[in-house]
């Protein structure tokens, strides 16, 4: 079921991670950004659009994981667009063999069996420095930064006031660093800089996973993960309430604890 979080704007969370897929209306469809998960949410999400009288016109995949570039046939034949690098990333992924199998390895296995792997990663990438999506609706303009993973990219879509943050600024979820990049921690801590800056008159904060926030939840979810990297980067310990025996998603302490150990390997 789609929720209307601000004027134009819709999400639907699926049951994986709270992972939000979210719906602009433009003046001749609407944009469809990072999917659902399933086959049952994505067909879902295409029933409801039909039955209010809307196709999708375009796509965007905020980042190249697994999780944010699937589709289903149901969305119709609409360009899919990433950012270059994006699109680079995903594309080399499906261009080895057996990467059907290796994607599928890293599935959750409680959704593996009915997630839709036929049309995942055909996303085509925008020339880069593009600053505004290419569509026939409200201005959406594109973020990209290097945090999280490559090529990753936040939208705001302005008139709204709406941050659509990808895999960043959750409220379920510690910052997840691109440990393979040359300098994950201040490129995250840019990455926060640029979100700040662009969200002067944010009023909806969308995360990649969790819940839909306010203005004042998305700067206090900017200072908890500026938090979280200058820990990290000052070597201190991390206090944060995503983490720890009374944080909802307990496997998280070692996702934190696998970051800490990559980038002290990096260091040694």
């Amino acid at each position: 079921m789609l929720q209307q979080v601000a004027e134009d704007v819709f999400v639907h969370t699926s049951e994986f991670l709270q992972s939000n897929s979210v719906i602009v209306q433009g003046r001749e469809g609407v944009l469809l950004i990072d999917p659902g998960i399933t086959r049952e949410e994505t067909a879902a999400i295409a029933q409801d659009l039909h039955e209010r009288g809307q196709r999708v016109v375009a796509g965007f995949s905020t980042h190249p994981h697994w999780d944010h570039v699937l589709w289903h046939t149901a969305f119709g034949e609409a360009a899919r667009y990433g950012t270059a690098r994006c699109a680079d990333s995903i594309r080399e992924v499906v261009s080895q063999p057996g990467w059907e199998a290796r994607v599928a390895g890293v599935l959750p296995p409680g959704f593996a069996d009915d997630i839709p792997m036929d049309l995942l990663g055909l996303v085509t990438g925008l020339p880069p420095g593009t600053e505004h999506l290419p569509w026939d609706g409200p201005q959406v303009r594109i973020l990209e930064h290097q945090a999280h993973a490559q090529g990753h990219a936040a939208l705001l879509v302005e008139e709204q006031g709406v941050l659509i943050a990808g895999d960043m600024l959750s409220d379920i979820l510690m910052p997840f660093l691109n440990v393979n990049a040359s300098d994950p921690l201040e490129d995250y801590l840019a990455a926060l800089d640029l979100l700040e800056h662009a969200a002067a008159d944010v009023h909806t904060v969308i995360p990649g996973h969790g819940s839909v926030g306010g203005a004042e939840e998305l700067r206090a979810r900017l200072d908890l993960d500026r938090t979280y990297v200058r820990a990290l980067l000052d070597g201190r310990g991390v206090d944060d309430p995503r983490l720890g025996p009374s944080a909802p998603l307990a496997w998280l302490t070692d996702v934190h604890r696998r970051q800490v150990q990559a980038l002290a390997d990096r260091s040694a």
